[in-house]
């Protein structure tokens, strides 16, 4: 099981020699994110993923649940005010669910695909003030080695927290 653990870069040059250390400390590149202003990140620093970026992900589980649960209270109510003999029965109400989670989810991703990562919120402010936001994905047994590892070579990197559980999509 993997933590996301956040931290707030100064610069570019400063996040270059992180990225360089995680590396040494073994870190795979696919874990470790960077997020800036638009487009100032060098193409050698991994950006976040549009995943990372934005509150899809979110939006696509809220959308699917609402979407089921009205789809299947739609489809109960269709099949118990409709005459027997006319009604296709209680799978109405299966494929209704079906159908509203689908539509549920296609429509609220288009939300969240524009609406920014609601966890970072708490880093907006220092992003556009034009500084870095490290996230790199460590092994739980290594949260305290790659924060002290940070924290050490780079004292004006500020420690962001540990976010409780790793993106389904890292």
């Amino acid at each position: 099981m993997r933590r996301r653990l956040f931290f707030v870069l100064p610069d570019i040059p400063t996040a270059r020699k992180v990225l360089d250390e995680l590396l040494l400390a073994r870190i795979e590149e696919r874990h470790i994110h960077f997020l800036g202003k638009r487009d100032t990140l060098p193409p050698e620093l991994p950006e976040a993923s549009f995943l990372q970026k934005t509150d899809f992900m979110h939006a696509l589980r809220t959308g699917a649940t609402v979407g089921a649960s009205a789809g299947v209270a739609v489809g109960a109510v269709a099949w118990l005010l409709t005459l027997q003999h006319l009604a296709p029965g209680p799978g109405m109400v299966l494929v209704a669910g079906l159908v509203g989670a689908l539509l549920g989810a296609w429509a609220s991703s288009l939300v969240g695909s524009s609406v920014p990562n609601t966890s970072l919120r708490d880093f907006q402010g220092a992003i556009e003030a034009g500084k870095v936001l490290l996230m790199v994905d460590v092994p739980f047994r290594r949260v305290e080695e790659i924060r002290e590892l940070v924290a050490s070579h780079h004292p004006e990197a500020q420690w962001g927290g540990v976010a409780p559980q790793v993106p389904a999509f890292p």
